[in-house]
């Protein structure tokens, strides 16, 4: 396994990964089988059934590895991640102010990139299988309108990487509206990170960093 939630790294580096990711989907075609389910019994929750989706379709699609290609396993990942994370909520968070003031074919041709940039990102840094596999946490916390979701990653030789999902009802389900690893908001990051290209250049500047970032992802 080789988050902009820079860019090649292995598994056993992933702390590593998210921070970059933090720095610069965060995020759950959901219901496909694995050979290295979370442990325990499956989520009751509906929330957590979200994650746990996702997170089995990132290990299928970790098991594509060099085969697929990044381009490949941004592909076979979209669908589960468009199910699993409610990016327009997110979008619209990250541009913050500015949102308001512009046009809706602009707030979809954001959202739309804001989707490929988070796909990307996981399928650029998830890239390979060793025998790693979730371990979701079934108690779920509410919190107002949110629910939380934990789990970990579990890495073979090496420390479990936490993971907090903040979930919210959408008319499709609960959704990820956030990911917090090692107590950093991957939506506040984003929004500090789109800060100076929406100040520049309005919804077209933006536009153009996320298709960079993206690109430079999948290559």
């Amino acid at each position: 396994m080789a988050l902009t939630f820079g860019i090649s790294m292995a598994i056993s580096s992933v702390r590593s990964t998210w921070v970059r990711f933090g720095a610069a989907l965060a995020a759950s075609a959901l219901a496909l089988a694995v050979a290295a389910p979370s442990a325990g019994a499956a989520p009751a929750d509906p929330a957590a059934v979200r994650v746990d989706a996702f997170d089995h379709a990132l290990i299928e699609t970790m098991k594509g590895g060099a085969a697929l290609g990044a381009r490949g396993r941004a592909r076979k990942l979209t669908p589960a991640a468009q199910a699993a994370f409610d990016f327009a909520t997110m979008t619209r968070v990250a541009v913050g102010p500015k949102w308001t003031g512009m046009t809706g074919a602009q707030h979809e041709a954001l959202t739309a990139a804001f989707t490929r940039l988070s796909v990307a990102n996981y399928a650029k840094n998830f890239d390979s299988y060793g025998g790693e596999h979730f371990d979701l946490d079934p108690n779920v916390q509410t919190r107002g309108v949110d629910k939380i979701v934990q789990c970990k990653l579990v890495v073979p030789h090496d420390k479990p990487v936490s993971l907090i999902y903040r979930m919210r009802q959408t008319p499709e389900g609960w959704k990820i509206v956030d990911v917090i690893f090692d107590g950093v908001s991957q939506l506040t990051t984003r929004r500090a990170d789109f800060q100076s290209p929406v100040e520049s250049g309005g919804a077209a500047g933006l536009l153009s960093h996320l298709e960079t970032l993206t690109e430079k992802l999948l290559r």
